[in-house]
């Protein structure tokens, strides 16, 4: 079990990228949340399986269509165990 951090920058906020997130994360059963931040960056915390939190990783440097990325910023975390599923906040 692990724990990532992520802070997503670029074109993604208006775009469905929480949302293609949430589904995601569900499909490879990761817990944690993703939410817009004021300064227009996503912000995504997931825990699971490492394997599983690299495809999130990888879906988060491009996004939906209508995302465009410029960055990704990642932070390994120690696991908390606080979440029950993924949400979007």
């Amino acid at each position: 079990m692990k724990r990532v951090h992520l802070f997503v920058s670029g074109r993604v906020q208006g775009v469905f990228f929480r949302a293609h997130t949430r589904e995601l994360a569900q499909r490879l059963g990761l817990t944690g949340f993703v939410r817009n931040l004021p300064d227009g960056r996503v912000e995504v915390v997931a825990e699971g399986p490492a394997e599983k939190l690299q495809e999130l990783i990888q879906f988060c440097h491009h996004g939906p269509p209508l995302a465009h990325v410029t960055g990704v910023e990642i932070r390994w975390e120690d696991p908390t165990g606080e979440f029950q599923s993924f949400s979007v906040r």
